[in-house]
């Protein structure tokens, strides 16, 4: 709970995985993606319950047995590829008997997302009065760096101008969407079709806790930086809630 209101911490994770098999159980230092999802969210002060939403009987087992609420079920259709996670939350708002004033939608597989996250997060959304709040990190290359490449083998830069600027401390500061946490008002969210629009603010997460596994690799990487953050090489931080 924050300033009275009330928090509900939704973490979405279906059965279904094409880029790493089983994705939400494999294990990152010693505990599944799933367990530190769950670990996060119980440990941030600002949440007041933390909630599955699967249709896998195997990740909803592993979720109850990590101390998750499981109260539904998440329909089939609501569970492949095409289903948007917008659709996923409305489902399990409707579902859920009770009402919350702020939603925090967490994805298993930001392994690396602490409960300070969290925290900073709803806080930011909060103190600012904003509706929305993603968290962002600073890419691993600036999009002005980037180009396309057409079926000739051509390039053209992505944004224009991009080619000139040759020094990294002269490019504009850009951030991009991380995945590790998404905060909104729950009234908000029934009339918006995504968590970012013109009143989305953005809580700042360094890039060593920004790791979205999607592939293989991304588990070697979060496995190697989880061991230095885990072990007190990296440091973190910890945020005061109202």
């Amino acid at each position: 709970m924050i300033n009275g209101q009330s928090v509900l911490a939704l973490i979405t994770a279906r059965g279904g995985s094409k880029g790493v098999q089983g994705k939400n159980l494999r294990e990152v230092a010693g505990r599944s993606l799933l367990a530190r999802a769950i670990d996060a969210a119980r440990r941030a002060e600002t949440v007041d319950r933390v909630v599955l939403s699967s249709e896998d009987p195997e990740i909803i087992a592993a979720a109850i047995a990590g101390g998750c609420d499981v109260p539904f079920v998440r329909p089939a259709g609501l569970a492949g590829d095409e289903a948007t996670t917008m659709e996923v939350v409305r489902h399990a708002l409707t579902a859920l008997p009770e009402r919350y004033d702020y939603l925090v939608v967490l994805q298993p597989t930001s392994p690396l997302r602490i409960a300070a996250d969290i925290d900073g997060a709803v806080v930011l959304c909060c103190s600012t009065g904003a509706p929305a709040c993603v968290s962002v990190s600073e890419p691993d290359k600036a999009p002005h760096w980037a180009f396309i490449r057409d079926d000739k083998g051509r390039l053209s830069p992505l944004i224009a101008g991009g080619q000139t600027i040759v020094r990294r401390q002269d490019l504009p500061a850009t951030m991009v969407l991380n995945g590790a946490v998404y905060v909104a008002r729950c009234d908000w969210i029934i009339g918006h079709p995504e968590f970012v629009g013109a009143d989305t603010v953005g809580y700042v997460m360094p890039k060593a806790r920004a790791v979205d596994v999607d592939d293989e690799l991304d588990l070697v990487v979060a496995e190697a930086l989880a061991r230095k953050l885990e072990g007190g090489v990296l440091p973190g931080r910890r945020v005061k809630v109202a």
